[in-house]
Formats: structure tokens, sequence, C-alpha cells
């Protein structure tokens, strides 16, 4: 056989033949992979090298501005510092789940840190203040690396060369600045009117007790009877589905091989571009209202679909989608508990205004039994529980948002009064900050059933047993905290996002940080 101008086959193993075939099949997921392996691999082990000779002159590492004053990354500087502070400190929590994230949270800490630096030394320089000579000389002798004996040591003082004294001196008088900024704006002093008046708040208290009737309470028999009069949405279906981003011609050519022969399964693996591939693109068995989010006319001309029957070819934000049904869509068996909970799954999901109704129809029955008799005795004619709790005063939002690095965290903090979750109630997690919970627990008459309001996934009853006001120790406990530490908490506790949101700050965070990992993958 004649072989002139043929190229000898090029001969691979399996691997390679793998490796082919999955960037042939999915280019796209295929090359993201690859780009977060290259992320992972110069974040952790070139920049570490590198960072510090790209501050000193091949990179400019400044991640913004305070007040038109760089915020720069510079080895020794202060924001050099506190980041080289952090990664030790962080240094036993690396592991390779984590590299990128832990990578992203040191350098943004620091950086704000430098932030909250450099805005208070600059409010400070704009107000007039200089630390005083003396007191940076003071200050600086006290150090304990200069200390002999118990004093100063003027020959240790010396060893260091003037550069370092320098840095020294700079670092001791931006350290006082802060702490006078720090006391100027926490130090603030109380007027006796402003300690009553916040501790009249802690009254009145009241006392409750609590009947709740759980969403999940809802009757299979009621999920059933809706499933039969709405038995379109609950027709079982079986799809399998190819998925082709890169353009409708190719999903096209797809389809034409399947056709002519290919199987389905087969298609799938070798083409689709989704999370079904592997599986053979089979989907498994879904009820009709699964695919809402497809849209109701799609949803009805995928459940109309007959036994081996294939859509057309359809676009989707992922590509170029088209389906195959295993079997026509067919009725679903109520009496099977999986159907079952994908129907009251349905009913919480779009139809929770009838679960909510219905509960709530029965909190009504209890509230007329507890009218007609008393609260006790209704406890028992239905067999329901009560919680109790309190005394509590009006305490709105128990729980709230603090600043922490990159972003806000929920905390109890620092409270003056009693909080709703300190009676650790799971049915009250989320009602601190309701004001139907509110309304309800100090409107409602006392000896009263309130009227049923839902907090989450729960339909509650309050029952007011007590109201009294504050007493003498919890009065004053309160003016000692607000004037002691409570005050002073809060107003560092907000300074970090006063600076961080402050219209001084031009944050280019995160294109520095960007910068930094990409060029050195070039190093």
């Amino acid at each position: 056989m004649d072989s002139k101008g043929k190229k000898p086959p090029v001969l691979r193993n399996k691997e390679d033949s793998e490796f082919v075939r999955k960037f042939k099949t999915r280019p796209v997921i295929f090359i993201g992979t690859i780009i977060v392996l290259v992320i992972v691999i110069v974040a952790f082990v070139f920049v570490p090298a590198i960072v510090p000779e790209a501050a000193r002159g091949q990179m400019d590492l400044t991640f913004g501005s305070y007040n038109k004053i760089p915020i720069s990354y510079v080895p020794g500087n202060y924001f050099g510092r506190v980041q080289r502070q952090i990664s030790q400190n962080m240094q036993n929590s690396l592991d390779q789940g984590n590299f990128q994230f832990l990578s992203y949270q040191i350098w943004r800490q620091a950086f704000e840190e430098a932030v909250l630096h450099t805005a208070m030394l600059s409010d400070m320089e704009e107000a007039g203040y200089k630390a005083p000579k003396d007191l940076v000389n003071r200050r600086v002798a006290a150090l304990p690396d200069f200390q002999e004996n118990g004093h100063f040591s003027a020959a240790r003082y010396r060893q260091l060369d003037n550069a370092a004294r320098m840095a020294l001196w700079k670092d001791m008088q931006d350290t006082i600045t802060k702490e006078r900024y720090r006391d100027d704006i926490t130090g603030l002093r109380i007027s006796s009117r402003e300690a009553d008046f916040i501790a009249s708040m802690a009254s009145p208290e009241r006392s409750f007790d609590l009947v709740t009737f759980p969403l999940e309470d809802y009757p299979d028999s009621e999920a059933v009877a809706y499933a039969q009069a709405n038995p379109s949405l609950f027709r079982i279906t079986h799809l399998y589905r190819i998925t082709i981003s890169s353009g409708e011609n190719e999903a096209k050519k797809v389809l034409t091989e399947i056709h002519n022969g290919m199987a389905f399964e087969d298609a799938a693996r070798s083409y689709s571009q989704d999370s079904y591939a592997d599986r053979g693109g089979d989907l498994g068995l879904r009820m009709v209202f699964e695919f809402n989010n497809e849209g109701e006319e799609r949803r009805d001309m995928l459940a109309s679909l007959a036994g081996e029957e294939f859509s057309s070819i359809i676009k989707t934000d992922a590509g170029w989608v088209f389906y195959r049904a295993e079997t026509a869509a067919y009725a679903a068996d109520t009496g099977d508990s999986a159907n079952l909970q994908k129907i009251r799954t349905y009913l919480m999901d779009y139809e929770r205004g009838r679960v909510e109704d219905w509960i709530i129809s029965e909190a009504d029955d209890f509230i007329d039994l507890a009218k007609a008799n008393d609260f006790e005795s209704a406890l028992l004619l239905q067999g329901l529980d009560k919680q109790s709790f309190g005394p509590l005063p009006v305490n709105y939002g128990s729980r709230r948002q603090v600043p922490g690095y990159g972003g806000y965290q929920e905390t109890d903090g620092v409270d003056l009064f009693r909080t709703l979750s300190s009676f650790s109630i799971g049915e009250l997690s989320s009602a601190g900050n309701s004001d139907i919970f509110w309304r309800n627990a100090f409107q409602t008459p006392l000896g009263t059933p309130s009227s049923p309001f839902v907090i989450g996934n729960t339909v509650l009853v309050l029952y007011p047993v007590e109201e009294s006001a504050a007493d003498e120790n919890t009065v004053d406990g309160v003016k000692g905290i607000y004037n002691g530490y409570w005050l002073s908490y809060n107003t560092e506790l907000f300074l970090r996002p006063w600076f961080l949101s402050s219209a001084k700050l031009q944050d280019r965070f995160m294109e520095t940080f960007l910068k930094l990992y990409i060029t050195s993958g070039d190093t």
C-alpha cells in the first residue's frame, strides 16, 4: 500500500486519550478547571516568594487610597507587618481545600486594617493633633527591648541604626495618635438623664406561655386532595437530556448522530455539557411541576412527550438542549411516600398560603376553646404542650449584624436588655426582628391568647401571663453597662464600616489582588 505523503499514526496511551476526549466533549468546563488549578499553584507556590521583590519596584502594590493617601503594601510598612502577622496566625489553618479562600481573607483583612490605620491618622492630622515628642520618647524608652535591670538602657537603644530608630519612633507616634483618636471617640461622657432614659427601656417586662402549630402538621389527606384536584402538576415523567454549549449547529449534529443509530446515553456521555452527562443524560423520575423553572409552555411540552419521542432543540441560558422521553407521563401514585413528599414540597414552595391558612384555622379553634374555658383547659382538651419564657422587655432585634473581615456576621453582641434569643426556644429563633411578634407580645391583653401569627415554619399563639416593672438591680445594671462599656464598645465596633464605606476611600483591592497573582504567574 502506497503510504507516500501520509503521516505515521500517533500512538497515545489511555490517559492521553481520556485527556483529549474530556477536552473535546466539555471544553469550557475543562479549560475552567485548568485555570482554577493554575491560580491555586500560582497563588501558593510563586506568590510568597515574589511579593517582597515586587514591592521593591517590580510591581506597584497600591490597593487603594484614603483621603488621597495611598494604601500600599511594602514589606516592613504597617500594611506589610499586618499581612505577615495574619499569615503567620493562619498558617496552621491552611490546607489544599482552602488555599484560595484564606489567601483572599489574609490580604483583605490586612488591607482593611491598613485603611483604619490610615483613616485615623488622616483625621487626626486634619484636626491638628500631633503626639507630643516627650510622650513618644517616654513610650519608646519604656519598651521591653531597651530595659536593663529595670531601667532604660541607652546602650541598647544605640545598637539600632538611625533608620531603625526613626521607624520605631514613627510607629510609636502613630500608635499614640490612634490611641488618642479612640479615646476621643469612645470616651464620651454620658449624662445621668440619658442613662436614666436608657434604663427606663427595660420596663415593662412580660412573661409568656407559648403554643406552637408547625406547618409540617398539615395533613397528608389535604395534600393528597390537592394533588387529585390538580393532577397535571404531579404526573410522573422520565426524561433524558443533552446540553450543548458550543452552538445550535453542534446540537443538531449530535441529534442527527442519535437518529442515525448512536445511543442517546453514549451521545450524552460524549458530548453533553451538564451535570447529567456522566449518567447518560438521565434526569430520573420527575413530577411535572419540577420543570416549572422552564416556563409553563416548555414544561407542558415536556410533559406531553410520548415514549421514545424527542423534543425540539431548545435555547436556554446553558446553551442548546434537547430531551428524549423514556415513557409517556403517567399519574402519580399518591400512596407512595416519595410521591407524597414531593407533593408536600410543592405545596410549601408554591402554595404555602394554603398550608398556613389551614394551620391558622387549627390555632383559631384552640383560641376559641381557650376563651370558652381557660388556657390550661384548652391545652388539655387539644392535647397540646406549652412553653414558657420571660420576663422580657421590648428588645427588638435581639440578634444583629456586626462588621467582620470581608463583610458582616451575625452575633448577639453586647446587649443592654434581656434578649429573646436568651430563652433558647427554637420556634422563636427568628422572631427577634419580627414586628408582628413584638406587637402580639405587648399589645395582647394579659390573660388573653394572641391572634395566631406565622414565624418561620410555625404558627404561634402567645399568652401573656404577667407584666411588671424591671427590678432595681436590672435598672442599675443597665446604667452600669451603658456608662461603663456598652457605648464605647459599640462605637469602636462601628468604626470599621464607617471608614470602609467612606467616600474618602478608593477601594482598588480586587484589581490589585488579581494583578498580584496574575503577574506572579509570569515569573
